[in-house]
């Protein structure tokens, strides 16, 4: 082979090669830290860059994303001497690429260790209850404790979560027996405070209804007193208005006699002393006729015991005359006026002995 045609080939070749060792093509996001003779030269920015060959050289390639980064549970001891595992998770990002390669040798151990010491801190200082319930106080001043330390090594802290609080198994049982009872117990609460206001308002509308039912039945009453006195009323009326007779009245009460001991629970019956002269009046009224059938006088006191009919008439020169009279009664009249005093006088006979058949194995029991 011809030597000039080598040669041409090895330039080439260390054309291509230097050319190559020069140009340093950087993505998007990240970020190159150049030496020169090993010392820190620059850091080249994402796009096309050029370094000396041979004399640069990339040190560290970092990715200035936010890093998620989730650590392991650590053991950590609250203020009342119980152990309970924390696992956190960090949101970083670097803002200093140099420092964050030349300022700490393993930046992540570095956050990772802080992190645990930082929550010792913290946890050490509550209570069990009180971790449970202040996540957020623990992330911000975890967050303001880890910002605060790794701000010199060009990395920035974001976020710090706590992911999980491991308690140990029996205090996560008596946990669960005291959130167990925490719910029967309100439970229980709010079982009783519906059966109070059941028992409240069923209270309240049996007030109602018997309030209701009260008035109802008053208002019945008054109507039926009122329907009472008007009939009352209108019979007095009627009676005064027809001017009757007291042989009618004595004959309708003897009428009404028998219903008194009608009814099956009767037991014991009183006969009104006023019977006998209703017995007599009638008799009198119905009895008493002459055979002739002839008009006879009547005198002052039977016109006004017996039903006599007085009636005032004027004469022509204003004077008010009184008249009684007395119409004669038919013989059927009178016979139907003496069966009817004699069905009275059975229907009585007949009740005595009832109320006093009835009132006899009264007095023969003991105690009677």
């Amino acid at each position: 082979m011809d030597p000039l045609v080598i040669l041409l080939v090895v330039a080439a070749l260390v054309v291509v090669f230097l050319v190559a060792s020069t140009v340093r093509i950087v993505p998007q996001a990240r970020r190159y830290n150049i030496e020169r003779f090993g010392r820190y030269r620059r850091t080249l920015q994402p796009g096309l860059n050029f370094v000396v060959p041979v004399a640069d050289r990339v040190n560290t390639r970092l990715d200035v994303r936010e890093q998620v980064y989730s650590s392991d549970p650590r053991p950590v001891i609250t203020e009342d001497n119980l152990v309970v595992n924390i696992d956190t998770v960090l949101y970083y990002q670097i803002t200093d690429p140099r420092a964050a390669a030349y300022e700490v040798a393993d930046y992540l151990q570095a956050i990772d260790q802080l992190t645990v010491t930082t929550l010792r801190n913290v946890i050490g200082s509550m209570d069990l209850e009180e971790t449970l319930t202040s996540r957020e106080e623990i992330n911000s001043r975890l967050r303001a404790v880890l910002d605060d330390a790794t701000g010199k090594w060009g990395i920035r802290v974001n976020r710090v979560e706590i992911k999980a609080i491991d308690p140990p198994s029996t205090i996560k049982e008596a946990m669960e027996k005291q959130m167990r009872a925490e719910r029967d117990k309100r439970a229980a609460i709010l079982h009783a405070e519906g059966e109070r206001q059941a028992k409240i308002l069923t209270a309240e509308g049996t007030k109602q209804k018997d309030i209701l039912e009260a008035q109802g039945a008053q208002q019945a009453m008054i109507l039926r007193a009122d329907g009472e006195a008007k009939a009352v009323e209108l019979v007095f009326q009627a009676v005064h208005r027809n001017n009757a007779d007291p042989k009618v009245l004595a004959y309708k009460y003897l009428e009404t006699l028998p219903s008194l001991a009608s009814s099956d629970n009767n037991t014991f019956w009183v006969i009104p002393g006023e019977l006998t002269e209703a017995v007599r009046t009638v008799t009198r009224a119905f009895g008493d006729q002459p055979a002739d059938g002839a008009a006879r006088s009547a005198q002052p006191e039977e016109a006004a015991e017996g039903g006599t009919e007085a009636r005032g008439a004027a004469d022509e020169g204003g004077t008010p005359a009184l008249e009684a009279r007395h119409a004669p009664m038919p013989a059927e009249t009178a016979a139907a006026a003496d069966e009817a005093v004699k069905q009275a006088a059975a229907a009585v006979s007949d009740a005595k002995a009832e109320a006093q058949a009835a009132e006899s194995p009264r007095r023969a029991a003991p105690g009677g």
